[in-house]
């Protein structure tokens, strides 16, 4: 679980192509586009920076980035039939590998004006980021970390997703240890400085329960209220976490 300082350098770069990439797709977000035109210009960026997609392939999946629109919470596929259109929101989630090594970052994107409270469900899922990673300290647990984000979450009214977690990250895209979005502070693994985590809370408007579509992968919120994902790999630090997809 803990990385060397090469290791770490490598998982570095990957997470800053990985958010240049992101920040890139974020900026074309509009009506009218197919979310399958955000997959083309990812493969297309992908390749521009030397890196090859984490994700195209990963245990079957049939594409080289998840985008999820309005209930869709997580592991959206892209269509060309799947077109964006004004008050919509969507999360792009990108993973990229560099030179052995993965990166991994997400968040949620408004399309044109949107309603008030998905513009807070936006801002909650980022803000419980932010509220997990001011416990991903040296000798803390896990489980402060899901803590953390789960009560910030709970404080504004939103509710989290438990079927899906943040994870450890390297030379996989999926390592250990297993980060949730909830938990009970003082619990889980140990965490250690020279870890790298991606801490990635999934939120919904409404009840937290969902469910899988039939493609396999899509995961949609049971009730139909919309959900917002954000997404940073970090490393745990004596002096606190670094984020590293920036």
């Amino acid at each position: 679980m803990v990385k060397t300082t090469c290791e770490i350098a490598k998982i570095k770069t990957a997470c800053g192509i990985c958010k240049k990439i992101l920040v890139e797709l974020g900026c074309m977000v509009e009506a009218g586009i197919a979310t399958y035109d955000i997959e083309e210009k990812g493969e297309e960026l992908i390749r521009k920076n030397g890196v090859v997609s984490a994700f195209r392939n990963y245990n079957g999946y049939p594409a080289g980035l998840c985008v999820s629109v309005n209930e869709e919470v997580v592991h959206g596929i892209p269509s060309k039939g799947k077109m964006l259109k004004e008050g919509d929101i969507v999360s792009i989630d990108i993973g990229v590998v560099y030179r052995g090594y993965c990166g991994d970052c997400a968040d949620t994107f408004p399309v044109g004006k949107i309603q008030e409270i998905h513009k807070k469900l936006i801002e909650a899922a980022r803000g419980s980021f932010y509220a997990g990673i001011s416990a991903a300290l040296p000798d803390l647990k896990v489980g402060d970390i899901g803590a953390a984000i789960e009560n910030f979450v709970k404080s504004n009214n939103f509710s989290v997703v438990k079927e899906f977690a943040g994870h450890g990250i390297g030379k996989n895209l999926h390592e250990y240890p297993e980060v949730p979005n909830f938990g009970r502070s003082g619990t889980g693994e140990v965490l250690k400085e020279g870890m790298v985590l991606a801490i990635e809370p999934m939120i919904n408007q409404h009840k937290a329960a969902v469910r899988i579509l039939d493609d396999g992968w899509t995961v949609v919120t049971k009730d139909g209220g919309y959900a917002a994902h954000y997404e940073n790999c970090v490393l745990i630090m004596k002096r606190g976490p670094e984020i590293l997809t920036v």
